[in-house]
């Protein structure tokens, strides 16, 4: 058995997150990924700390597993040539440029198809591409922002909220590896890649699933709930004699049941109360209700009876409480990996389980150019004597050479 994507070349000129998230999944599933920084700084994450482990940050180890990277400076012509014959052999292009710098360079769909027909080029932007705003910058806090989702986070009087994680930049990474599959089968049969266009805009907005579906099909505005559900009730946090406690009743055979384990079985009954849509409506009414029983009840005895008859229900728990479940362990969902510079590697493993594709224990974040020497010789043939000339000029950057001086 070998992994799904073994012998799939992937050219990733992206950075930050979005990007990065793509490739490191592709990575994750078998993909040779290539990742092209820039000499010296590399990939903006390796800077944003707190928190580190010897000096590196744990940001960008959260997204760069499972790749190579390969140091060049896209400015300088000798540079620009490297991609070029790189994007020849590659499958897979990814890419967030600003389209201005693409036209610069001329490292566009439009002139990398010439050279490499069967190419899958995507793009992944703010806003997309092809109209006015193409070239505005997109940052993950600004669509959650511009896309109506901090409107419809936090609680009813409080400020609108962010997301606690960038997940417009990782549903956008997502979405892309989506196209990407999508896009490999498909040239199985047509034998020609394509441009795929993917905007963190695009992929909020879809993201807004029924809460976009209620405001397009009625008109409303939607409304911030805090932790609650604007359509299904009870849903939301509640506090128990030594913890809080995350319900989720989602009809009303579970309502029933969930009342004989609170002792108050005949709500079940109340006009008011049987039917969701009547919990909804007077969620005012039953809430505080809710709340007092609950007040009284020791957490662990309660999670038990709610599970023994088949009510949703689980402990608010800390992210090191999550980690540390029993779940997470069933799961083996975190994996480690030892590392000559800060000791042992933690990630979280991919949950793109597969009975026949296993995945390989992962690869530690490469440093900046750590593999800019091995990838020039083996892919493209350079000796050590033009890489030692492109390293003189600045269009390289090698981290084992320089590690040697």
């Amino acid at each position: 058995m070998s992994a799904a994507l073994k012998g799939v070349k992937v050219l990733d000129l992206s950075r930050v997150l979005a990007g990065p998230w793509a490739t490191m999944t592709l990575g994750d599933l078998g993909a040779d990924v290539l990742k092209i920084e820039q000499p010296g700084t590399g990939d903006d994450t390796r800077t944003w700390m707190p928190p580190a482990v010897e000096g590196v940050s744990t940001y960008y180890l959260g997204a760069n597993r499972n790749k190579k990277s390969v140091a060049i400076d896209i400015g300088k012509p000798e540079g620009r040539e490297i991609i070029i014959e790189l994007a020849k052999q590659s499958d897979i292009l990814i890419e967030n440029f600003r389209p201005a710098s693409l036209k610069k360079f001329k490292l566009t769909y439009e002139d990398l198809k010439e050279i490499n027909p069967r190419l899958i080029f995507c793009s992944i932007s703010g806003y997309g591409r092809g109209h006015e705003f193409e070239e505005r910058p997109g940052y993950d806090f600004i669509i959650q922002a511009e896309s109506g989702f901090m409107s419809i986070t936090g609680e009813q009087e409080g400020q609108p909220m962010r997301l606690g994680v960038a997940f417009i930049d990782l549903i956008s990474g997502m979405n892309a590896v989506q196209a990407i599959l999508a896009a490999l089968y498909m040239r199985e049969r047509t034998g020609e890649g394509q441009w795929l266009d993917i905007s963190l805009t695009d992929s909020a907005q879809f993201m807004l699933a029924n809460v976009a579906s209620g405001h397009l099909n009625t008109g409303n505005e939607a409304k911030r709930y805090g932790n609650a559900h604007p359509s299904i009730v009870p849903y939301q946090l509640f506090d128990t004699v030594d913890g809080r406690i995350a319900l989720a009743v989602g009809n009303d055979e579970q309502f029933r049941r969930f009342c004989g384990i609170l002792g108050r079985s005949e709500l079940a009954t109340d006009a008011r109360f049987a039917t969701n849509r009547g919990r909804t409506e007077n969620r005012t009414v039953l809430l505080p209700i809710l709340e007092d029983a609950i007040r009284e009840r020791p957490l662990a005895e309660f999670l038990a009876q709610l599970r023994a008859v088949g009510v949703p229900a689980g402990e608010l728990r800390t992210v090191s409480q999550a980690f540390n479940s029993d779940i997470a362990k069933i799961r083996e969902t975190v994996v480690s990996v030892p590392s000559e510079r800060i000791g042992t590697f933690r990630s979280v493993r991919s949950p793109l389980r597969m009975s026949k594709s296993p995945f390989n224990p992962p690869s530690i974040p490469p440093e900046v150019g750590e593999h800019t020497e091995v990838v020039l010789k083996a892919e493209l043939g350079f000796s050590d004597e033009k890489i030692d000339q492109l390293r003189t000029a600045g269009a390289i950057a090698c981290w084992n050479s320089a590690q040697r001086e």
